[in-house]
């Protein structure tokens, strides 16, 4: 279970996507990011680690996901390391099935008014994990060290996306989301297939955003130039004002 190693780990994150821009392809990048690890005297086994948990979040993005080659560009828009790092969450959970199984369950909860809903003590995780069921028909199974570590690991990007609050917090709250990650969360939940995307968007669920924040957050992407309203057969409807992430190449969301 990778989340136990790497997190989100914005800053080497940051760094591989700005080498794919650079090159890219990522054989020129895999190159690049063993000499400078090296030459700053990382072991190869770390480097080889982080490199293959963050370069698979980028390869098997989904294509409703910004292409790593722009995330430079979105990266320089963002206000605050938070902002990063609730942009690289997303990518985690499209490319981590347990993360994205533990996820849905908690906006299961947040939908369903739980007051409990955001609770990530490890007695909570352990009792989503062990309801999981594989696809084979097999079960969550690890040592409880393991599972105890993976447990940290998720709230350890928790913290960074601002949903818990100090390293002892086990109970958080919906964190505030900054206009850029705001941006690709609609843009990502637009690209789903639903035409009822609007009363499930799933950049906001995965945000942890509860339905009576959506107004509020439709409200202020519709005051950038990236997104409108539109009055679509009687109902007024928020739209992209073009093509999703056509903001990152005109230059920012204003």
């Amino acid at each position: 279970m990778d989340l136990t190693m790497c997190g989100l780990l914005v800053e080497r994150a940051e760094e591989l996507a700005r080498l794919y821009a650079e090159h890219g392809n990522w054989n020129d990048v895999k190159e690049r990011w063993f000499d400078e690890r090296l030459s700053n005297r990382s072991t190869r086994g770390s480097s080889q680690k982080i490199y293959r948990v963050l370069t698979s979040r980028f390869k098997n993005a989904p294509t409703d996901l910004p292409n790593p080659s722009v995330l430079p560009t979105i990266f320089d828009e963002c206000q605050t390391t938070r902002d990063k790092a609730q942009i690289l969450y997303l990518y985690l959970v499209a490319d981590d099935s347990l993360v994205r199984y533990v996820v849905h369950e908690y906006m299961a909860r947040l939908t369903d008014g739980n007051t409990d809903s955001l609770d990530f003590s490890n007695e909570t995780l352990v009792d989503i994990l062990t309801h999981l069921e594989y696809s084979d028909g097999g079960s969550f199974d690890y040592a409880d060290s393991t599972t105890e570590r993976w447990c940290e690991g998720f709230r350890s990007v928790m913290r960074k996306i601002g949903v818990l609050d100090g390293q002892q917090s086990v109970v958080g709250t919906s964190p505030s989301v900054g206009d850029t990650p705001l941006l690709v969360a609609m843009d990502y939940s637009y690209g789903s297939d639903d035409e009822d995307w609007l009363t499930s968007p799933r950049g906001l669920l995965y945000l942890f955003q509860p339905a009576n924040r959506w107004g509020e957050l439709f409200d202020r992407v519709a005051s950038t130039d990236a997104w409108e309203y539109l009055e679509l057969h009687g109902d007024l409807d928020v739209r992209p004002s073009d093509e999703p992430y056509s903001w990152v190449h005109d230059g920012g969301e204003n």
